[in-house]
């Protein structure tokens, strides 16, 4: 079966028949309105009323998120098919995915509190076609959660007014209810609390980008509130916003990989069928290069993201390798679309200019995934804190099965304390290379010892680890090695020859990084002498490169162009 996601050939997307029913209906929606009316809505930024209508008619906000017991029949929070729809919205665009991707973060704190009145009503208000919002960045503090200005304060009648600006909320036009964050002016603790968007001293101000999305600027103005529409205080509250953002994230990655793999049909359509110079473009070396580095990215992305899915479903009190796994699905799966749409735009030209093609949206929407939910930087970040025991203190976990079952997930919205990232376990990687034995994978494996040598025996001094460009790069070699392991441990099943071509582009991309630790002013002589060994050519196989090409590439030629 073809790695890749593909409209006309979707059948039951290792669903269960009425969740596989959602995705061709969605599918069918974005197919009959056809890509000149989807290009339209988007230049003119007209709100998806359209979209909510299908929603609300075909239960699919309410059947995929909304936890077992609480909502219609066959509602789960199933994060096998909410991942799959990700892909499938993606793939038709970034504005009609956003209005999910933000009621499901909106929805974050409602199901991790314990107000079972609110998720009751919850429920109901997603039956009803609602959607929600995340009322966590001020626009003075972005997600500073400690610098949140917003605030309740008790009205001397058992209840509490709410005042305060909230920025850059998407959905915050419409939304059924928006998880807001804050604090209790009399306790100064964090605290959770529902707002609704219909309310007269809710004060919607203005869209603040130029899109079909509608992101806000807000205002509550003693916005009265009764104890019944708290969702949770204190270090719960806390805990709730940090969970929230850990389920909502691995959203993007997915949303990337289909964004890019519906580019990635229209520009080799567009290349295959046009003929320069005497050959069609895709006949020249260098256009064969670069659709072969964009596939294997594109590939990588859904191996690494959709392995990373078991872990996320699996994952438990002891066994949280999730939130490092999570971390990079939304940090490196979409920094790496971008850099397929910017390897497919070499190929297409000004053609991605162009107003009729669905490259155009797409190389703007695709800037925006690394951006949301926690920059990268700040990403990364969390990340090097796993650095230390992924590398030099694993433990013994069983085996994580694939994660395709018809479950709720429950421990999602149990999650726990926010704490302790540096004591989190990993198993040990170097079992998982050791399954593999050809060339390209020996030669990255040198590459992780070297740098693992490099760790051990030169680590960062203390002014370098204040020195964020430098724990960047650093951050960016550990990504590799873990984007690596999770490809091999091979969830969808990839043969040799397109692994080993994948790990050609993750070489280049190991000695690129390992290029720019050594030229960092402050690297150290022992550094540098470890970075020199890190730099490695791949080992090149020209019949692997061109059995690739034929079955994989230029086959999907003509295979799929969404209705005009």
């Amino acid at each position: 079966m073809h790695p890749l996601f593909h409209p006309g050939r979707a059948t039951d997307f290792n669903l269960d028949a009425p969740s596989a029913e959602i995705m061709r209906k969605t599918i069918a929606f974005f197919e009959e309105r056809g890509l000149a009316q989807l290009k339209h809505d988007d230049m003119e930024r007209v709100w998806y009323s359209d979209f909510l209508d299908f929603v609300k008619h075909e239960q699919v906000f309410a059947t995929l998120m909304t936890p077992a017991g609480y909502g219609v029949e066959d509602a789960r929070w199933d994060t096998w098919r909410i991942c799959v729809f990700n892909e499938v919205l993606g793939f038709y665009g970034l504005c009609p995915w956003y209005t999910w991707q933000v009621s499901m973060l909106g929805l974050g704190p409602i199901w991790m509190s314990r107000n079972e009145a609110i998720k009751h009503e919850t429920a109901k208000r997603l039956a009803a076609g609602g959607i929600f919002a995340f009322g966590l960045s001020e626009k003075e503090h972005g997600a500073d959660l400690y610098a949140s200005e917003m605030a309740i304060q008790p009205d001397g009648k058992g209840a509490y007014l709410a005042n305060g600006r909230k920025y850059y909320i998407g959905n915050g036009n419409k939304a059924s209810f928006v998880s807001t964050f804050g604090k209790n002016a009399a306790t100064d603790e964090f605290v959770f609390f529902v707002a609704e968007s219909d309310h007269p001293n809710y004060h919607c101000k203005q869209n603040l980008i130029n899109s079909q999305n509608y992101i806000a600027e807000l205002e509550l103005k003693d916005y009265p509130l009764s104890n019944t529409e708290i969702l949770s205080s204190g270090r719960e509250a806390w805990d709730t916003a940090l969970n929230t953002v850990n389920v909502g994230k691995f959203n993007l990655g997915f949303a990337a990989i289909g964004l890019c793999t519906h580019t990635f049909y229209e520009a080799l359509n567009h290349a295959a069928n046009r003929y320069l110079f005497k050959q069609y473009v895709t006949d020249f070396v260098h256009i064969r290069q670069l659709f072969m580095d964009a596939y294997c990215r594109l590939v990588a992305m859904k191996a690494f993201a959709v392995r990373s899915i078991d872990y996320f479903r699996s994952a438990g009190p002891e066994d949280r390798r999730y939130l490092l796994y999570n971390s990079l699905v939304k940090m490196k799966v979409t920094t790496e679309g971008e850099q397929v749409i910017n390897l497919l735009w070499d190929v297409i030209a000004a053609k991605g200019f162009e107003k009729s093609s669905f490259f155009s949206m797409a190389a703007v929407q695709i800037r925006g995934l690394p951006k949301l939910e926690g920059t990268v930087h700040v990403n990364m970040a969390l990340v090097v804190k796993f650095m230390k025991n992924y590398f030099f203190a694993p433990a013994a976990f069983p085996t994580i099965p694939r994660r395709m079952d018809a479950a709720d997930d429950a421990f999602l919205f149990n999650q726990g304390s926010t704490r302790g990232l540096s004591q989190v376990q990993f198993h040990d990687y170097r079992k998982v290379y050791a399954r593999w034995n050809t060339p390209n994978i020996r030669c990255f494996r040198k590459q992780i010892k070297d740098f693992r040598r490099l760790l051990m025996l030169a680590a960062p001094d203390a002014e370098q680890v204040k020195d964020i460009d430098f724990l960047l790069i650093v951050g960016e070699l550990f990504c590799l090695v873990v984007y690596g392991q999770l490809i091999l441990e091979n969830a969808l099943d990839l043969d040799e020859d397109l692994i080993e071509q994948i790990f050609d582009v993750l070489i280049r991309d190991f000695s690129k990084f390992a290029l720019q630790l050594y030229s960092k002013s402050s690297s150290t002589a022992r550094q540098r002498w470890f970075c020199r060994r890190m730099i490695r050519k791949p080992v090149v196989n020209k019949a692997r490169h061109e059995r690739l090409w034929e079955r994989d590439i230029y086959a999907l030629k003509d295979t799929y162009q969404m209705n005009p």
